[in-house]
Formats: C-alpha cells, structure tokens, sequence
C-alpha cells in the first residue's frame, strides 16, 4: 500500500506531507496574523491572498500546462485544510478558484482553458462560481436566469445569489436556462467577465461567519458575450455543474477539517496552562473525555475526506457518494468540535479576544454551501439504493 503511495493509504506520501509543511510555515506567517482583522472589518484579506500567491497556494489544482502548480486533488485539499486551519475566510481563495474554473477542467474547450486558467494560476484573477439564485437554492434546476442566442452572441439576463468573492473575481462560470421548457437539460454555462458590460453587484451580505470573504448578489443585466464562451454544449450546464460539485465538495470537507483541526489546537492548548482547584484544567477527566472525542471526530473526517480526495482524483464511478459523505461528516463534525472548543475555554471562549468563537461561526457555513447536509444525505441515499 505504501509503495504505491496510495491516497486511502493512512500514511500520507512524502511530498503531500511536504505541501502540508510548507502552507502551514506560510500560513502562520501571513495569513495567520490577518484572521481576527478580516473577521472584524469583513474586508477581503489581501495580504493573506498576495502571500498565498506569491508561495502558488492561491489555486494549486490548475495544471501545468497553463501555467498552474498541478496539484492533484489530494494535494490542494491539504492546502486548504491548512489555510482553514489558520483562516477560513482566505481558504476560500483556493476553495473557490477550484469551484470556478471545475466547470472548464470538466468540459471546456482547450482555447477556453487556456484562455481563463492562465491568468487564474498567475495570481492575476479570481474565479467565482454562480448557481444559486434567489428562488433557486438546493433546487438550482428551476433557476430563472435565462441565456438567449444572438447570432454569435448570447445575452444573459437574471440574478445570481450567495456568490463568494463576488466583486473581487474577475471570472465567473454562469449556469443559465437556454431551454426553459427543458428544465436540468435546458441548462447551460457560460464564463462571464466583471468587466461585461451589464454586470454588477450587490451590497456585501452580513453574515454570520467567514466574513473576509465577500458574498454578494451578482446581476446579469443584458450582458451580452460571445458565443465561444459557454462551456461545453448546449445543455450540458447543469450535468456539469453537478460533477463540478461532485470534486468541490472535497474541498469543503478539507475547509471544515481545517477549521475544526484550528480550534482543536487551541483548545489543547488552553486547557494545559488554565489552572482551576489547584491543577491544569486538561487533568480533569471529562475534559479529557471532550478532547478526546474531539479528536476522534477529526480524524475519521480527515481520513474519510482523504479517501474521497483521492476519488476526485482518479475520477472514481463512487466520487459521489464519498464527497457528499466527507463533506456531510466532516461539516457537522467541525460544527461539533469548535463549539466543544468554546466550551473548554469558558467564558473567554465567548469572546472576541479568543479565535475559537469565530472558529464556531466560520465552521456553520461549511454544513450550508455547495449543498446543505440534508440534500447531501438524500445523495447519499440516493447512491446507496442504486446498488
């Protein structure tokens, strides 16, 4: 199993270990110091992302070929479980960069490729991915944004909602109703440019968490773009942006184990100097029994998110089924762990002085986004009765 290096192997390879090493000495240097600021003013931390370009950690999936680091699917999960770890809103910046250009690695042309990923993997772009609509949530088939053919032209109309880094991407795959008697299958992408004319953006959502990211509402107002930049054929949108979510629901389980893996530390580390009846707090036994179910938690979602990494990879026919289950149990466990963490430290852990209370708040959107754990439960399901 090792020689083979296997992704379901426990131990990881050298150079994934590697990876995991050098994100986390960045990390800790310049992303790190900038969490508690983002969190505060809910400003996009640009410093955090200019440190994770300069090291290639920005968008570490993109192959060679067009000018990306080419790291396999297991490879940029660590990146982001390690930017989490230290920032959940920066680990958005490689999380979604994945999200965005899945759509063109599934089904673009080479020319489209090449075109939208070079920038991407110089650190010049952004890319953001825009389903949801403001009646078309988990239901994302009976979105209303409509696409309309003009000679070699397409003119899109409509509103896109809950689209990370919205105003600070400068791409975006666009899903829009080509056929709207076709429903799923009249459905189609496209990638849109900020500089379109007829693009905008709404207000900056308040949100509860992750909130140096920007979510906003991006409208589509006759933005008319050519022909060459849909995604693959004609109602094909909707199959591809369930494969696309297929590999990124990965990603959001390697955010929730970073974020869970970050609260965790502190915690432990916490109780071993607070001192409460004359001794360290982590030497009273039900601490102890919290700790360690904390633990455990966290590795079974690390390793069940390590095995459907390595699906992504290889493309696996059961990909399905393992990142909806990673990115399911491993939401919920972050949820579970980083509110533990608030309770080990008490009344400090309630405070803003302290990071596990944001730790808490950046770990509930990862059971929300790219599907909430309950549609994921009916995918799951869903594969289960098919054998």
């Amino acid at each position: 199993m090792a020689a083979e290096q296997s992704f379901d192997a426990y131990r990881l390879p050298e150079e994934h270990e590697a990876i995991r090493e050098a994100v986390r000495e960045v990390c800790a240097a310049k992303v790190a110091p900038h969490a508690a600021e983002a969190d505060e003013t809910g400003e996009f931390p640009k410093a955090s992302y200019d440190a994770l370009r300069a090291a290639d950690f920005h968008a570490p999936h993109i192959p060679v070929e067009y000018g990306g680091a080419g790291a396999d699917a297991l490879a940029t999960a660590i990146v982001i479980e390690e930017v989490a770890r230290a920032c959940a809103s920066s680990s958005l910046i490689p999380a979604v960069n994945k999200l965005g250009t899945m759509p063109l690695l599934l089904a673009g042309s080479d020319e489209l490729k090449r075109r939208y990923l070079t920038p991407v993997a110089a650190g010049e772009a952004m890319f953001s991915y825009c389903l949801s609509e403001p009646e078309a949530g988990s239901d994302a088939a009976a979105m209303t944004t409509r696409a309309v053919r003009d000679g070699d032209h397409w003119v899109l109309n409509g509103v896109k909602r809950w689209i990370t880094n919205a105003g600070v991407s400068e791409f975006y795959t666009v899903f829009a109703t080509t056929d709207p008697t076709a429903r799923s299958r009249g459905i189609s992408a496209f990638v849109v440019e900020k500089s379109d004319s007829g693009v905008s953006f709404g207000a900056p959502e308040k949100k509860l968490g992750i909130k140096g990211s920007p979510t906003r509402e991006v409208y589509l107002d006759n933005v008319r773009i050519p022909a060459d930049r849909m995604i693959g054929a004609e109602g094909t949108g909707f199959a591809t942006a369930m494969k696309t979510l297929d590999h990124t629901r990965v990603t959001i389980a390697a955010q929730a184990v970073g974020i869970a893996q970050g609260a965790l530390d502190y915690a432990k580390g916490y109780v071993a100097e607070r001192k409460q009846f004359g001794k360290a707090v982590a030497e009273f036994q039900g601490v102890q029994f919290m700790l360690a179910d904390m633990g455990m938690k966290l590795e079974a979602a690390r390793q069940l998110t390590y095995a459907a990494a390595g699906r992504s990879e290889r493309g696996d026919a059961d990909l399905t089924y393992f990142g909806a289950a990673a990115k399911c149990f491993a939401s919920d466990a972050a949820m579970e762990i980083t509110t533990d963490a608030v309770q080990l430290l008490g009344g400090y852990g309630y405070t803003r002085d302290y990071p596990v209370e944001r730790m808490m708040r950046d770990a509930k959107i990862t059971q929300i986004y790219e599907g909430t754990n309950q549609v994921q439960r009916i995918v799951m399901a869903r594969q289960l009765l098919k054998g």
